[in-house]
């Protein structure tokens, strides 16, 4: 077996942290985003398609790892002494990948739960606005129908 093999497989858990890193960071600009009160659509929006491809370069890493793993398992077990300190690097590696994750976990639940409030808040506002449209239109209609009689002129005298 090549240790080329190992060398890639380590590469691609780097690579796993830095964007688990990244993600943490998006997840704080998230929040602060939700907590403006003037939030800015567009910006979630880029936010969120940011996050998406990070986490489609997760997946990528995920399947590359899974395939190469699968060709060396049985060579890494065999030779574990040749290999300790590469296996001792994956190891710590993927303990920090496994504490990135849980963070990310934590993060978006918070996250998830102040959009849920968010979109609450803005259901209330358009409720708002639609039922003064409604009370707006129901008084035009009613002095519509009130100035169709004319002005009536009493003779006061006797």
């Amino acid at each position: 077996m090549d240790s080329s093999y190992i060398d890639i497989m380590i590469q691609s858990l780097e690579k796993k942290a830095a964007i688990l890193d990244q993600l943490i960071e998006l997840n704080k600009q998230q929040k602060l985003y939700l907590q403006d009160p003037n939030l800015s659509p567009d910006d979630f929006e880029k936010n969120m398609d940011r996050k998406a491809a990070l986490i489609e370069g997760l997946v990528q890493l995920d399947n590359g790892f899974e395939e190469l793993f699968g060709r060396v398992r049985d060579a890494l077990h065999a030779n574990r002494d040749a290999y300790a300190s590469q296996i001792k690097r994956m190891q710590d590696l993927i303990r920090e990948i496994t504490e990135k994750s849980n963070t990310v976990q934590t993060q978006e639940a918070r996250n998830k739960e102040q959009v849920q409030h968010k979109f609450a808040d803005i259901r209330k506002q358009v409720k708002g606005v639609r039922n003064s449209q409604k009370v707006v239109r129901q008084y035009y209609q009613n002095m519509v129908k009130q100035g169709g009689t004319e002005p009536r002129f009493l003779d006061n005298k006797k």
